[in-house]
């Protein structure tokens, strides 16, 4: 499973002109499942996003996490983190999970998120949306729960 993780001041998502998912400070999530992927990477990344301590402290130091900082995270699936475009000109998604699985586990780390006490916003699954945010910092971090980078 791998995460495009930017810490933002404000986030959205609209399908078809309707706002479906939005959130202030906290984390804007492009969350790809890959074909290996199974509900224990579903678990490992929410728990990995819940904790990361990107969000500053007192100090102005990146020590607190959105457990201790407080916000909610706007996730939003994106199969296009698993394309490979190191051949050629067209990238290949052949690694990326596929419909029922990918929204199960994309589901599974929504709501293991939830569980932890995040607050959390979705775009929808499988939809052509269109994605806003306020990018704060800036701070982008990638996550891979196979380690990949």
């Amino acid at each position: 499973m791998r995460a495009v993780v930017q810490r933002v001041s404000r986030a959205c998502v609209r399908v078809e002109g309707a706002t479906i998912g939005e959130i202030g400070a906290g984390l804007m999530v492009l969350l790809g499942v890959g074909v290996d992927d199974g509900p224990g990477d579903a678990r490992a990344m929410a728990e990995k996003l819940a904790g990361l301590r990107i969000f500053p402290d007192a100090q102005g130091l990146m020590n607190r996490s959105i457990q201790e900082h407080g916000g909610a995270v706007l996730l939003v699936s994106q199969f296009t983190l698993h394309g490979d475009a190191r051949r050629g000109r067209r990238p290949s998604f052949i690694a990326a999970a596929k419909e029922p699985e990918a929204r199960a586990l994309y589901q599974l780390a929504g709501h293991t998120l939830e569980s932890m006490g995040v607050r959390v916003a979705y775009g929808e699954f499988g939809a052509n949306m269109d994605v806003e945010l306020v990018n704060q910092g800036p701070v982008t971090l990638l996550l891979d729960t196979k380690r990949a980078f």
